[in-house]
């Protein structure tokens, strides 16, 4: 099999250069973004010599300007077809000039390119684009509406016809409402405009044109009766064809409204069998017609206010809820003021527009928005631009109303924040009464201590005003930070700093903040005597029996992200104390057993040989260790 048959690549390469392929894929952009209101950088690509792209703005403009004739036209047309006489007087010759204005624009879409469904490339080869438009249903139809049939007559003959068919013919112009239609459909997906009010003109045209076109059938059917006397129009005006135009007009537009409305008050009504029959078609139209127009407009009023019924419901649910599970008033206004903010701040988060782009776009606006913010935070000052940007990629805006519990006291560390804006208070609870410690603001953080140390939140954190904060889940911080030694060696030493430069009456409600400080500090300095013998043997252990893994080095406070702590005990589990508070201890788990014996001693001031579990069984391996497990050193 050739290279030709196995793929279509190598021939598109053949049929266009790499050039014009670039540019038609450019065209094809630009050709469908202006209906969305979307500015196109960059210049047009270039077309062949007498080629006009579909999308240049001077053909737009034509196209508006043709539109204006096209509601001439649907206007003329039925009117016309009624009265004879405009149409052999006054109009004639405003018909010509609108006529010669359609001719030549049949002429320029012989220069029009076009865009092929099957390549997406737009087309600018002169024979191509007029083989198919002059194979296509649109340009016999384009001519035949065009043709000024009258005075074409009129010329061979050398008189004018009066007669019913020119009228007929004149019917043909209709087809230019596609113009409408089409422009409507844009207009509809141009963000530039309002779509309400987009489809509200539509509607308003559409019931005019229907409300004009039957008027105009009224009366031409009133015309040509055999006697006058006996139509709608006849039994009220006497020689009604004799009389003024815009009065059998007026006349023909008010049955047509009150019949299209169903007011009906009985002044005029269908007398012969024609209008009768006519009637009933024109009713059982106006049936379809109000269904089409109350339908429309339901779905637009509905779709404006969906969103205020959804909040109402979602406020009584709420206040249901509250009341059937008296929860306290404090607690009720808190719920009630997050649901009324989740709507107003819908537009700002847009979470479902979000969910259908894709992950590179989202990751994109991820990092404009927030890269800035968490560059800033103290905590991931001076890391690798690699970690701060996969930092970014999964944040999530979170907004809260002032005076919000973001964060309770005591509660299980999952995440910790960040403040984008706003202001967040911390509190801690004392005896059932509320102290203020520190004011957070922009670019601050909460949380971390929890989560870091796998202790419960110390604080309470509230929304002191309204506040937008992004979260940072530990799992994915775990992820990101496992293979990145020098990140996490400066995520370490900034992270230690902050604890130290707390203010005194915050360290004074962590009493464990000492002793987590004592053994953060300790781990930093093994880790950085060790790493340089680490290094050098890293081989060499590696090919014993891997007893050393290079997770295990001191740094697993934020390798693991939630370091393992133990309890340790410097007795005999079967050997009762006096106080067992002063020989027990919480620590962190070191990365070998001889650490752990070391760190007793340091505890406890004696050398134990032995780690013991609660039962009496020797601990050989403390990777089977879990969280919080009682450890006896003998």
């Amino acid at each position: 099999m050739s290279s030709e048959t196995r793929s279509p690549l190598p021939l598109l390469y053949r049929r266009h250069s790499s050039d014009k392929i670039k540019n038609n894929l450019a065209s094809v952009s630009s050709s469908l973004l202006p209906a969305f209101g979307t500015v196109v950088g960059g210049d047009s690509p270039p077309l062949k010599k007498y080629v006009i792209a579909p999308y240049d703005r001077r053909y737009r403009w034509w196209q508006a300007f043709l539109v204006i004739l096209v509601i001439y036209s649907a206007w003329s047309s039925p009117f016309e077809l009624a009265f004879k006489k405009v149409a052999t007087g006054s109009l004639l010759y405003v018909d010509l000039v609108v006529d010669f204005f359609f001719a030549a624009d049949i002429i320029i879409t012989f220069f029009v390119a076009y865009l092929d469904k099957s390549t997406y490339l737009l087309v600018d080869e002169h024979k191509k684009i007029a083989t198919r438009y002059v194979t296509h249903m649109m340009f016999p139809m384009d001519v035949a509406s065009t043709l000024p049939f009258q005075a074409i007559y009129r010329v061979f003959t050398g008189e004018l016809h009066r007669g019913q068919v020119f009228g007929f013919l004149n019917l043909l112009r209709l087809w230019r409402l596609r113009r409408v239609s089409e422009l409507f459909s844009r207009l509809e997906k141009d963000t530039r405009f309002s779509y309400f009010m987009t489809r509200t003109i539509k509607l308003i045209c559409v019931t005019l044109f229907a409300v004009h076109s039957a008027a105009c059938f009224y009366y031409w059917i009133a015309t040509h009766h055999k006697i006058s006397k006996d139509t709608w129009i006849g039994s009220i005006i006497v020689n009604f064809e004799e009389r003024s135009i815009w009065l059998g007009y007026t006349y023909s537009m008010y049955w047509s409204i009150v019949t299209l409305t169903t007011v009906g008050y009985g002044d005029l009504h269908a007398v012969n069998t024609g209008e009768k029959v006519f009637n009933i078609f024109y009713m059982l139209f106006n049936i379809g017609l109000t269904s089409y127009l109350i339908g429309n407009m339901t779905n637009l009023i509905v779709h404006s206010a969906v969103r205020t019924f959804i909040m109402r419901d979602s406020i009584n649910e709420i206040l249901r809820y509250a009341s059937k599970n008296r929860l306290p008033e404090g607690l009720k206004q808190q719920m009630l003021a997050h649901m009324q903010l989740k709507f107003k701040t819908a537009e700002l988060q847009q979470e479902e527009v979000l969910e259908d782009l894709p992950k590179a776009i989202r990751s994109s606006i991820s990092q404009h928005l927030f890269r800035r913010t968490v560059e800033k935070t103290y905590l991931f000052k001076g890391v690798s631009e690699d970690l701060s940007r996969q930092l970014v990629v999964d944040l999530k805006a979170e907004y809260f109303p002032p005076k919000v519990e973001v964060i309770l006291q005591n509660e299980i560390p999952t995440d910790f924040y960040i403040v984008v804006s706003g202001a967040m208070e911390v509190l801690t609870h004392k005896n059932g009464m509320e102290q203020f410690l520190i004011k957070l603001g922009p670019m601050d953080m909460f949380g971390e201590i929890g989560v870091f140390f796998n202790i419960p939140q110390p604080f309470t954190v509230r929304s002191k005003k309204l506040s937008q904060v992004v979260r940072i889940s530990h799992n994915r911080f775990k992820q990101l930070v496992q293979q990145l030694d020098d990140d996490r060696k400066t995520i370490m030493s900034n992270f230690t700093q902050y604890l130290k430069d707390l203010k005194k009456e915050v360290q004074e409600e962590m009493p464990v903040l000492t002793e987590l400080l004592l053994d953060l500090n300790l781990e930093v300095i093994q880790y950085f005597s060790q790493t340089t013998q680490f290094n050098e043997s890293e081989n060499h252990e590696a090919s014993n029996d891997g007893q050393e893994d290079r997770e295990g080095t001191p740094t697993s406070v934020l390798l693991n992200t939630i370091p393992l702590r133990v309890v340790i005990h410097g007795h005999h589990p079967h050997e009762k104390t006096i106080d067992s508070k002063r020989t027990r201890k919480l620590v962190h788990l070191p990365d070998s057993i001889e650490n752990l014996l070391n760190l007793a001693e340091k505890k406890f001031g004696k050398r134990g040989t032995t780690i013991l579990m609660a039962d009496g069984s020797q601990v050989e391996d403390l990777n089977v260790l879990r969280e919080n497990d009682h450890l006896f050193i003998s």
